[in-house]
């Protein structure tokens, strides 16, 4: 019998948006899916070297719960994205929720194929040096070959 396979799309670069992509693709290859995750346009930034730059905003972000509720206008103001950041890592970290980085390995460790979208490399001007090595890049094509005959499909 041939293994499941799971396709995702993660276009998404905010902390909020990061763990899901990576949290799906390795449960599911701890179950023995084979697994290929698509990095597009935003998503991209969750292949570079450094995770470090990753951000949650509070604004526009009605879910997020906040110790404090806070108007609209002070979630404008500046330095609340690091605010927020800072309390959603470290609330992470106290609840022993991986880190991203360590997520991402896992999914390397588990052959997860990461798939970086080589048309936003370009629309960008990234370089392929800023990303971590397992990446591999190619176009829709590239990742629709495969999510064709996908048992599981998601768009995140």
């Amino acid at each position: 019998m041939t293994a499941k396979k799971m396709a995702l799309i993660a276009t998404k670069g905010t902390l909020d948006w990061a763990y899901p992509p990576f949290i799906l693709a390795s449960t599911a290859a701890s179950l023995g899916y084979e697994v290929q995750v698509f990095f597009t346009f935003y998503g991209l930034q969750l292949l570079r070297k450094d995770l470090s730059h990753i951000k949650i905003s509070p604004l526009a972000n009605p879910a997020m719960p906040m110790p404090v509720p806070m108007p609209v206008l002070v979630q404008a103001l500046p330095g609340m994205e690091a605010m927020a950041t800072m309390m959603m890592r470290n609330k992470m970290k106290a609840k022993g929720v991986a880190s991203l980085d360590d997520l991402r390995n896992i999914c390397i460790e588990a052959d997860v194929k990461l798939i970086g979208c080589q048309m936003t490399v370009d629309l960008f001007d990234f370089k392929k040096s800023d990303f971590i090595d397992q990446v591999e890049f190619g176009g829709a094509a590239t990742f629709l070959g495969f999510a064709g005959g996908a048992d599981i499909s998601l768009y995140i």
